[in-house]
């Protein structure tokens, strides 16, 4: 399945359009976590347990993204994007939203 951020694909014809298709995915962050992410805010890097957290989150909405164009019969998505938002009563969860028009191309 490709994926990409514009609205068309170079040298190739749509011949398709399914409509929108998006894939959703909520992630907790532990109190570990948040712990040494404070801990590197005041001594300053970067906090990679957060990274591989939203890596994770992004990966597994552009999956789910891509299986629900795939049902509909694209090879594609087209003008994907990606929302990140935080969610939950004291923010400690993440929300990934990758969306995107489904299509097929030859």
């Amino acid at each position: 399945m490709l994926l990409t951020t514009t609205n068309n694909i170079e040298g190739k014809k749509i011949t398709q359009y399914y409509g929108i298709v998006s894939g959703e995915t909520i992630i907790g962050a532990n109190v570990f976590k948040d712990f040494f992410a404070g801990i590197r805010d005041i001594v300053g890097g970067r906090a990679g347990s957060y990274e591989s957290v939203l890596r994770e989150a992004k990966d597994t909405a552009l999956q789910e993204m891509s299986e629900h164009a795939a049902r509909l019969g694209a090879n594609a998505v087209i003008a994907v994007d990606l929302d990140y938002e935080t969610v939950g009563g004291s923010g400690s969860m993440l929300m990934v939203t990758a969306a995107g028009t489904a299509v097929r191309y030859e």
